[in-house]
């Protein structure tokens, strides 16, 4: 049995707007992929993340622009969120909450990602958005489950 919610939310993880081309959304899913390429090559984000795999931290922050990427978790976490909600399934009250909160967590590990030291080392504008994910998720998963339970 093929899990549409799975693989769209796999998709749009891989790439803002796959998803909602699985979905048959184009004109949201190319959209999606134009916003995702624009900020990517204007924030460089890609070699950010190349030199954040290199261990070169320090050539990742001087080489971002924060002004661009400080849009990318945004468009990114809702085009997750978009697929996955526009996706064949069963639906789930406030399954919003994961996304918004960790797109909202991963903006605020990029604002202190230039200076945030782990163990005495700058993370960088890759990892410690990254890092930031976690609380993100857990976050709003526990609002969700709070919300559920006093709605009964």
């Amino acid at each position: 049995m093929r899990n549409k919610k799975l693989e769209v939310l796999f998709w749009s993880i891989a790439f803002p707007g796959f998803g909602q081309l699985l979905n048959h959304q184009l004109i949201k899913g190319i959209t999606l992929i134009i916003l995702e390429v624009v900020i990517n090559v204007f924030s460089k984000f890609n070699m950010a993340i190349m030199y954040s795999f290199l261990g070169e931290i320090d050539k990742a922050i001087q080489v971002v622009d924060y002004q661009w990427l400080m849009f990318y978790p945004c468009i990114y976490f809702f085009g997750i969120w978009d697929a996955y909600k526009y996706a064949e399934g069963e639906e789930k009250p406030y399954e919003f909450l994961p996304f918004v909160f960790s797109a909202f967590f991963v903006t605020v590990g990029l604002m202190y990602s230039y200076r945030t030291e782990v163990l005495g080392f700058i993370i960088g504008p890759v990892w410690l958005p990254i890092l930031f994910l976690i609380p993100g998720l857990a976050v709003g998963l526990f609002i969700r489950k709070l919300l559920i339970y006093y709605e009964r």
